[in-house]
């Protein structure tokens, strides 16, 4: 193909995890040309420096937020907060933005402020992004310009409950979830809690309540449920498994949940239902997901009271933010829905 059918693009905090997740996906897709890369702290190293795994693959250096050039699309893997104080400079540098962090996906600015406990800088602005969880949002992201992606836990959240909800499967009861999280989720940056000595082995219990992504899931979710949400951290580097438990009316079966899943996503081409009855991988596991874009949703029922317990498995890095990033501007650019995504994982792994 030609260069004239690519897109460039500049990855602004591309040190981080997310930011190289985006890294390592964008070079291996034919239509997206990464020309910048940029890092305060690693300005003017060898993006493999801080990528070992894209050794070979790319001859960029780390460059300074301040040098940034334009180009034809920015994708923003800033800490939180830091995007939306500098949003009108990086719409100066590109047409189509793409923001990794938290600063765009709630679109009510009081909800924000409730969320993160500050004002939004620029809330007139949360009116013209995307919420980017494509199975959701497709429609909205076509042509899209400003693409918000969405948090890691809310996606496994999101896309376990949304059919069921959406076609009014569940009773509106409280609904509980539960999410053992991969030490990635936490970011690049070392902390007390991610010292080697205090995560290995350690299942820790980091979010009981008040979890930040509490909010886009509601947001998103039909219905407007009762939602609470709580984290728990792995040992596990990538991944996230979360269980909903939720409760049907009397008189539905496993058939009516099938249904409802078959039914919004029987054409989605990364949402797998996992629902086996022999062998060890009879449910979900983000072990069978590190470096792809699948969610795998399983789920069992306790026909005696009436509760479903929802399995969801995501590689948060990719599913739950650099993949479904590739996805949503897939479809913004009327590219095959697939490209650039189509790895299968490992096993074992």
């Amino acid at each position: 193909m030609s260069m004239h059918d690519q897109k460039t693009v500049a990855i602004v905090g591309g040190s981080g995890y997310a930011g190289g997740e985006f890294l390592r996906l964008a070079l291996n897709h034919p239509h997206l040309n990464v020309t910048q890369v940029t890092s305060e702290r690693n300005a003017g190293t060898p993006v493999s420096m801080v990528h070992p795994n894209l050794r070979g693959r790319t001859n960029l250096k780390f460059r300074r937020a301040a040098d940034l050039d334009e180009a034809d699309i920015i994708v923003l893997a800033l800490p939180h907060g830091s995007a939306a104080k500098k949003i009108t400079e990086y719409e100066a540098k590109g047409k189509i933005i793409v923001d990794l962090s938290a600063d765009f996906r709630l679109k009510d600015p009081e909800v924000y402020r409730a969320t993160y406990g500050e004002d939004h800088p620029t809330p007139d602005k949360l009116g013209e992004w995307v919420y980017g969880n494509p199975e959701l949002h497709r429609e909205d992201l076509r042509g899209a310009t400003r693409i918000a992606c969405a948090g890691c836990f809310a996606t496994s959240v999101i896309l376990a409950l949304y059919p069921l909800l959406k076609l009014g499967v569940l009773l509106p009861k409280d609904i509980i979830a539960t999410g053992l999280v991969g030490s990635s989720a936490a970011g690049a940056s070392a902390s007390d809690s991610s010292h080697h000595p205090e995560r290995a082995g350690s299942l820790r219990v980091y979010k009981p309540v008040g979890h930040r992504h509490t909010a886009e899931a509601q947001q998103e979710l039909p219905g407007h449920f009762p939602l609470h949400l709580t984290a728990i951290s792995t040992p596990r580097v990538r991944g996230i498994l979360t269980t909903a438990h939720a409760w049907i009316p009397d008189g539905y079966s496993d058939r009516d949940v099938w249904s409802a899943y078959r039914e919004v996503y029987g054409a989605e081409p990364f949402i797998r239902i996992v629902k086996v009855a022999k062998g060890i991988h009879r449910y979900p596991d983000p072990m069978l997901l590190d470096g792809t874009n699948y969610c795998d949703i399983g789920f069992e029922m306790d026909q005696d009271t009436g509760r479903v317990v929802l399995m969801s498995a995501i590689d948060n890095l990719v599913k739950g933010t650099a993949g479904h990033a590739i996805q949503s501007l897939n479809i913004a650019l009327d590219w095959p829905e697939t490209t650039g995504l189509e790895f299968a994982g490992l096993h074992p792994a």
